[in-house]
């Protein structure tokens, strides 16, 4: 049975730093430090983008129940119309055998034609906080669809770090900060919008 191969692993440690710091560890080191940077803008990056997406489905979701009620009002609207439509066509088949309508019935007209107006009124009112969800959900999807391209951006700063670090080439870090300042901008642009 052979014996194992002994190695020095301080040594070998310090042939491994000797040769980092010759090849450019410093560099290294710095692609280190703005990836982690990178890394921890994507991170909030992200989570604004999760948190901002999640806020605007739930206005989203706000105003289909505020549309579903303003539906109903509408259908409410209909069925004291009809009513109203039955009672005046209840006033004219008196009036047409000459004879004057019940005062109740003349006064159910008026009665629902007033409904009516009130019912439409707080329909009309559904409508708009409706509408005021829907938009300020539209403007929550524009600013999360801002983050989502900062995190993208980010992602592909720390890519190309790495590669960087990898092939210890400056022009492909070059690359990586301006992806990385590319991201920092929409990101700091949605922060401030």
């Amino acid at each position: 049975m052979p014996e194992e191969i002994e190695v020095d692993t301080d040594k070998l440690r310090e042939q491994i730093d000797e040769e980092i710091d010759k090849e450019g560890g410093r560099f290294i080191r710095m692609i280190a430090l703005t990836t982690a940077i990178l890394a921890a803008l994507a991170a909030i990056a992200s989570l604004r983008a999760g948190a901002t997406v999640n806020e605007a489905l739930a206005l989203k979701t706000e105003a289909t129940q505020i549309q579903a009620r303003a539906s109903d009002q509408w259908a409410y609207y209909q069925a004291k119309g009809i009513k109203g439509a039955v009672a005046a066509a209840t006033v004219s088949v008196w009036r047409a055998a000459g004879k004057t309508p019940p005062p109740e019935t003349e006064a159910l007209v008026e009665r629902y034609a007033t409904e009516q107006k009130a019912i439409a009124d707080s329909a009309r009112a559904k409508e708009a906080e409706r509408d005021a969800r829907t938009e300020e959900a539209e403007h929550l999807m524009h600013q999360h669809h801002g983050y989502a391209y900062a995190v993208a951006f980010f992602q592909i700063a720390i890519a190309l770090g790495a590669v960087a670090a990898l092939t210890r080439s400056r022009p492909v870090y070059a690359l990586s900060l301006l992806s990385g300042a590319g991201g920092l901008v929409m990101f700091v642009l949605r922060l401030l919008g």
